[in-house]
């Protein structure tokens, strides 16, 4: 093999490896930054799942399910799958019942655990041209939705975060 090749196939394995390192750090690996979207739901419970800082807000559910379906968007994108495939109809934001059982609640959590673990699959499985190109999003590079899902991750643990905090003071006034 000539020995471009080799190189390209070795940057392809090492550009491979880093979306999915960034892909884990913000998802459930340990990482710098503080907790990553896995962690920032780790022991809430339903109630403070479901619980609103004001009308018209985001709940923490909606944020767990918004980003189960960024995670299938960008899988969907890199496989050249069809739209309208996802769990749930809609797309984006979906609009949650004001009270969930621990067992709504649990569905969530899964349904971003599987999503996670799909578009982690098909970044593993992907050809390397299908990383490189896309007929979807803003130019031809599935690169930026692969690390920008990782920021989206991270962006949205923050808000998690800051949602528990406000949940937690709530009655503290």
């Amino acid at each position: 093999m000539p020995e471009t090749m080799t190189r390209q196939r070795t940057a392809n394995r090492a550009d491979r490896s880093i979306f999915l390192r960034l892909l884990d750090e913000a998802f459930d690996h340990k990482a710098w930054h503080g907790p990553n979207l896995r962690g920032a739901i780790r022991r809430v419970d339903a109630r403070q799942a479901a619980w609103r800082p004001a009308p018209g807000r985001h709940s923490i559910a909606e944020i767990v399910v918004h980003c189960a379906y960024w995670k299938y968007a960008v899988r969907r994108r890199i496989r050249d799958d069809k739209r309208g495939s996802f769990t749930l109809k809609g797309s984006n934001w979906f609009a949650l019942p004001d009270r969930l059982s621990e067992a709504d609640w649990k569905a969530q959590v899964t349904l971003l655990d599987t999503e996670h673990a799909a578009l982690r699959k098909a970044i593993i499985e992907a050809t390397w041209t299908a990383l490189c190109t896309t007929k979807y999003g803003v130019g031809k590079d599935i690169g930026p939705h692969v690390y920008g899902i990782t920021l989206h991750d991270v962006y949205h643990a923050g808000q998690i975060q800051t949602l528990k905090a406000l949940y937690k003071s709530r009655s503290k006034g």
